[in-house]
């Protein structure tokens, strides 16, 4: 699940991330009422939410970036341990 999210566009990471908003709110009126089975999931949502704003902060830059013409940094040696 974790990087399924990378391979989406961004109108569709915009989309996915009003999607999990609105489950997570749903989540949470669920848990004040106390119809839950896993309260884990709640975490979960969050944590997907702010991969979400990341990817999306990420794409933001992007295009920042392009329009003032600059070129794209290099991976430092700890980004290309992790793609590794």
């Amino acid at each position: 699940m974790k990087n399924s999210f990378k391979t989406l566009s961004f109108p569709e990471l915009r989309v996915k991330r009003n999607e999990l908003s609105r489950k997570y709110m749903d989540f949470r009126f669920q848990c004040i009422i106390g119809h839950v089975d896993n309260p884990l999931q709640k975490r979960e949502l969050r944590r997907q939410i702010a991969r979400l704003n990341t990817l999306i902060r990420q794409h933001e830059l992007a295009r920042q970036r392009e329009s003032a013409g600059v070129k794209p940094q290099q991976e430092s040696a700890g980004e290309k341990v992790q793609k590794a």
